[in-house]
């Protein structure tokens, strides 16, 4: 299971917007969903999506975002406005959950179960280097960043992981995390078939 984190700093905690744009650049958490949950005609079943919301009116607000359970979801933006602001307004969608964990209590309960936690930064290590494990959080910071004091407490329990000295926006770091894996597991099963061959 690989797991992604976005922290926004400015993500509404309310349905008070008319478009994602507006509602404290919800438009980036929806991009960010795109890219962790959707691929070609297909959820990614080995996905969940986590985002800690900061911005008005009463913040922190922690949705999670299951990709094996999801259900009645497009990936067009006009969708997501209307399931993000009825989940806002305290509405059920299958797939979606919401509570008020924030930050520092999900990255502790991820810890606690045995994640490798992963906090983007450009000093990190290289995502060449990255093994691949059965449980894996990354987390990203908006497009204003992780405050200073919620990257130190992250990093007493995982370790910085670099995409490169190029800045990326925070769906294309996760669409690029997914391409990593993906690959390497791609290479790991053609391994296996190779080796079974051989016997």
């Amino acid at each position: 299971m690989r797991e992604f984190l976005l922290y926004s700093r400015t993500g509404y905690t309310t349905p008070n917007f008319s478009t994602l744009l507006d509602g404290g650049r919800l438009d980036v958490v929806y991009q960010s969903i795109l890219m962790s949950i959707f691929k070609a005609q297909a959820h990614r079943h080995d996905v969940i999506f986590h985002t800690v919301l900061n911005g008005p009116k009463n913040p922190p607000l922690h949705i999670q975002i299951n990709g094996n359970e999801l259900r009645d979801a497009r990936i067009d933006e006009a969708s997501w406005n209307i399931i993000i602001k009825e989940i806002l307004k305290g509405k059920m969608h299958i797939g979606i959950n919401v509570d008020k964990k924030s930050l520092q209590e999900i990255i502790k309960e991820k810890d606690a179960d045995g994640y490798n936690i992963f906090a983007l930064n450009s000093k990190g290590r290289s995502i060449d280097k990255l093994e691949i494990s059965d449980k894996m959080l990354f987390i990203i910071g908006d497009y204003i960043g992780i405050p200073k004091k919620d990257e130190q407490f992250i990093l007493r329990f995982g370790n910085k992981l670099s995409l490169g000295k190029n800045k990326y926006l925070a769906a294309s770091c996760i669409d690029i995390i997914n391409y990593e894996i993906d690959k390497r597991l791609s290479n790991q099963d053609n391994t296996e078939i190779l080796q079974n061959q051989q016997y």
